[in-house]
């Protein structure tokens, strides 16, 4: 197992930030490390819904990606399974904590070997999501 993962406190309640996942419009504005936007082809926000998108980094490189949503279940978690290399599942829970909600942020690659190779670069674009998301929320 080589798990990452990331919590952050947010001021705002689970309704809130499952509504910056649920909607395509939000989510593409704050996924993905700094300098990077979203081309989203498909997004089928449902259990079993597939999610097709570019990730375009600050120099116009895009960067294909191809998820499946396993599991939703509304102002609580996602999962997605990103079924295209690297493979990994990322599961997003949302806890009510105090006035606000407590975001856990855990991502499992199917290979350790790569997840090593790329914990310099994970590490730090994971906790740039957040704050994006962060953003995200602070603008609604």
């Amino acid at each position: 197992m080589n798990p990452f993962q990331n919590s952050r406190y947010f001021a705002f309640t689970p309704q809130a930030i499952f509504a910056a996942i649920q909607a395509p419009e939000r989510l593409a504005r704050w996924w993905g490390p700094d300098g990077f936007s979203n081309a989203f082809e498909v997004f089928e926000f449902r259990a079993g819904g597939h999610w097709v998108f570019d990730m375009v980094g600050p120099d116009g490189t895009r960067y294909a990606n191809e998820c499946v949503f396993a599991h939703i279940e509304a102002d609580r978690q996602v999962v997605i399974d990103h079924t295209c290399a690297p493979l990994f599942r990322l599961t997003i829970t949302l806890t009510p904590e105090g006035e606000g909600t407590r975001v856990h942020w855990l991502q499992v690659f199917e290979d350790p070997a790569f997840a090593q190779a790329m914990k310099h670069i994970l590490e730090p674009a994971n906790a740039q999501n957040l704050d994006r998301l962060g953003l995200e929320l602070a603008r609604a």
